[in-house]
């Protein structure tokens, strides 16, 4: 049987006859970026060190001959012609590699859509080239001259063929670049962007149920993560995403993720309400509801996003109830937060 291998890790992957690398390595649970699915996008570029493919029909401007010759591939389209096909994947435990982050990238605020009555959505995009991220990871924004200082924002959707970063932003209290979003930020404006930062991705490969925690919009890197799982065919396991709001009024995205529970079998949303009765639901903070609901985590990646004292205090009893830390994966809004730079053995 045909294999591929990923390398520096050395993880071989069985090849189905037909398939493409890409397809190939989101069966085996890998994901890599990619829009078009076509060889027109140069997303889902890799280098090839070894073996013969077939790379089918792709554009020019997706893959330049300097890159041809150099070994370089578009994943959705090549399919090896011979026993072992080896690319460049990832780092030597096959997580993936990081985009190197950018600096001043301008795009322009095509839409503004109030999710909640703290959550302003705001939809950028870039004027030059694509921002290339990894769903989970985060940007800073702000307007220094106009008294906003840069803030981390985690990016709430996928690559996407419009190269569009969808940001949920809170407002706080006092928090000058949040009420700036929310109040002075218009449709059509300019703004810029820097990243992607943030290692929030965890193991594509995880072998395990998984159990997503999040509160306000803690939710944004959430829906991130589960859409592009489910671009990947689905969840091959139990999934569950448990969303923690202060009101009714404070849920959003509930349409999306009752949708996908009727797709897929084994995805359940639950949420729960710490300040306004739920009739027929759950009531109380996570961390109290939690062995009820999951008594035993010893088994599971648990994904947690929100306050630094919600990821705390989640993180400390999924711990007490059995999660390997190494399975455990956080992301904490830290209001004077620094950007997390990728480290240099993780950047492509």
């Amino acid at each position: 049987m045909t294999k591929i291998i990923l390398q520096p890790s050395g993880k071989a992957l069985d090849y189905q006859s037909g398939d493409s690398v890409l397809t190939t390595l989101e069966r085996h649970g890998y994901a890599l970026p990619n829009n078009c699915r076509a060889g027109a996008c140069g997303e889902c570029k890799c280098k090839v060190l070894k073996g013969e493919f077939d790379q089918g029909l792709i554009m020019n401007m997706a893959l330049a001959q300097e890159e041809r010759d150099e070994g370089y591939g578009l994943m959705c389209m090549a399919k090896p012609t011979g026993d072992v096909l080896e690319i460049e994947f990832g780092t030597a435990d096959a997580l993936p590699k990081l985009f190197p982050p950018r600096e001043n990238v301008y795009c322009v605020v095509v839409h503004k859509t109030v999710r909640t009555p703290r959550i302003m959505e705001v939809r950028l995009r870039p004027l030059g080239e694509p921002l290339r991220f990894w769903p989970g990871q985060y940007v800073t924004l702000g307007a220094p001259n106009e008294g906003a200082p840069p803030r981390c924002y985690s990016i709430a959707n996928i690559p996407n063929d419009g190269a569009e970063i969808v940001l949920q932003v809170t407002r706080v209290e006092d928090g000058r670049t949040s009420q700036w979003v929310h109040d002075v930020l218009q449709e059509g404006d300019t703004v810029s962007l820097s990243g992607p930062y943030g290692t929030f991705i965890g193991d594509p490969s995880a072998d395990t149920p998984v159990l997503c925690l999040a509160a306000g919009s803690g939710l944004a890197p959430i829906t991130s993560l589960a859409s592009a799982a489910f671009l990947r065919g689905g969840f091959r396991h139990p999934a569950t995403i448990l969303f923690s709001a202060q009101r009714k009024e404070d849920l959003y995205e509930i349409g999306l993720y009752n949708y996908l529970k009727v797709k897929f079998r084994n995805f359940d949303f639950k949420y729960t309400l710490t300040q306004d009765a739920n009739p027929g639901g759950l009531t109380g903070r996570i961390p109290e509801i939690l062995p009820d609901l999951f008594p035993d985590l010893s088994n599971y990646s648990v994904y947690i996003a929100g306050s630094p004292d919600f990821v705390e205090a989640c993180a400390e009893k999924a711990i007490t109830l059995g999660l390997q830390e190494d399975r455990l994966h956080k992301e904490g809004f830290f209001e004077q937060g620094e950007p997390q730079a990728p480290s240099p053995d993780r950047l492509r």
